[in-house]
């Protein structure tokens, strides 16, 4: 007893002494907290993956829904491939086709996709990705041009009272006026064979350099004048090499080359105490500012600016300073397709793509959105006129260099006016 209690003495001084130095008291203390953090952490992580695998699940399940849904949806009322005839007044417009990040640019085809989906007509996520609708214009028009006659191919839901609830979404001057399917390959660019324009413009325009435009209501286009411009304009038919009516477009670029079946002048006729003429011109296709040029050349060669081998040299391989009618009175008149009509259009399971049901409909539009503009645009900004006044400053003897010189004006214009493929 005596030899146990020293021993017991050492161990209690020897703990206390551990304790105040931080000995292997604390250090077990420490591994012990230490030891509760990391389990704590455990727990903490866990319950986050917990979470994190229950968030993906919500979100899953809810796209999951989604998708029967729209799955759910496309049965009830599946896309089908169909076309639209577009009737519009460009005034005010950038042209036909959409330009993606440019909102201050509005054009036809963003009044139409906000239409299409207001309507219920294509999902919403269709109005930023265009192909999964394979939407497709027959032409694009420039800035400031018309169409009685577009037509565009898309895949939309056929709702009841389609076209009535698209233009329910439309402004006055955009309208939907027929709707046909088609077959579901069809493209409404690559299947059509042939765009015919029009375009209005004062008669003055033909007047002799000299004529006082002080007063154009007093002009009247004699009958041998007319005579003479549309033999002018007989020279475009068939097929040539149209690099000097465009930009950018070498002569030896096989794209130049372009096929125009018809071109002429109507009889004049007389709006607001104006007289006006409508020249037709009917062609495979057409590229950016060809019309508006080939119908600037034949001004500046009846009006006397240019002589007539003028239109011929243009066709070469050299330069040629062409100059540019006003857009103001080009109309898309019509679009054809003629050899779809001969392969499906008999065959009792798809309509002709033709629409004298609505030619009725078409000449309201024109007479109500379109040719009422080009008249009281004319009458109030005078384009016509204005344009003419340039006429002189044309060197149509122009050298290659000189010509060049007015073709990069030209483009810089063009550039401004959001370049496009076709008038």
């Amino acid at each position: 007893m005596f030899k146990i209690r020293p021993l017991l003495s050492a161990l209690v001084n020897n703990r206390l002494t551990f304790d105040r130095n931080g000995g292997p008291w604390k250090s077990l203390c420490m591994m012990s907290e230490g030891s509760r953090d990391e389990q704590t952490a455990k727990l903490l992580k866990r319950a986050n993956e917990e979470n994190e695998d229950s968030a993906e699940k919500v979100q899953a399940a809810k796209k999951l829904k989604a998708e029967e849904e729209k799955a759910e949806d496309e049965k009830k009322c599946p896309k089908k491939k169909v076309v639209l005839l577009v009737a519009y007044s460009g005034k005010g417009y950038y042209g036909m086709q959409r330009n993606p990040g440019t909102s201050q640019f509005r054009t036809i085809e963003d009044e139409l996709v906000t239409a299409l989906i207001k309507s219920g007509c294509i999902p919403e996520n269709h109005g930023d990705e265009m192909k999964k609708m394979s939407f497709q214009r027959c032409a694009r028009t420039d800035k400031g041009v018309s169409a009685a006659g577009q037509v565009v191919s898309l895949k939309l839901r056929l709702i009841e009272d389609s076209v009535e609830k698209i233009n329910e979404h439309l402004p006055p001057q955009v309208r939907i006026l027929g709707l046909k399917r088609v077959t579901q390959g069809f493209n409404s660019k690559n299947n059509c064979d042939a765009r015919t324009y029009a375009y209005m413009l004062p008669t003055v325009a033909f007047s002799p350099k000299d004529y006082d435009t002080g007063d154009i209501a007093a002009f009247r286009l004699e009958p041998g004048t007319l005579q003479k411009v549309n033999a002018l304009f007989a020279l475009y038919k068939g097929t040539h090499n149209f690099h000097n009516f465009t930009s950018q477009k070498a002569p030896s670029d096989p794209s130049a080359r372009r096929y125009i079946m018809e071109m002429s002048c109507g009889e004049p006729f007389i709006n607001s105490n104006i007289q006006f003429a409508v020249i037709t011109v009917r062609g495979q296709s057409f590229m950016l500012h060809q019309i508006r040029k080939m119908i600037g050349l034949v001004i500046a060669v009846t009006k006397g600016y240019a002589k007539e081998e003028v239109v011929e040299r243009s066709w070469g391989h050299d330069k040629v300073d062409v100059p540019k009618a006003p857009g103001l009175g080009l109309v898309l008149e019509r679009v054809h397709f003629d050899r779809y009509n001969k392969r499906f259009g008999g065959d009792g399971l798809h309509e002709r793509l033709d629409w004298g049901g609505e030619e009725e409909a078409i000449k309201g539009f024109k007479e109500a959105h379109i040719y009422p503009t080009i008249v009281e645009t004319e009458c109030q900004e005078g384009s016509m006129v204005s344009w003419m006044s340039t006429l002189p400053i044309h060197d149509f003897k122009a050298t290659a260099s000189a010509a060049d010189a007015q073709d990069n004006k030209d483009q810089k214009q063009d550039k401004a006016d959001l370049r496009n493929d076709s008038d």
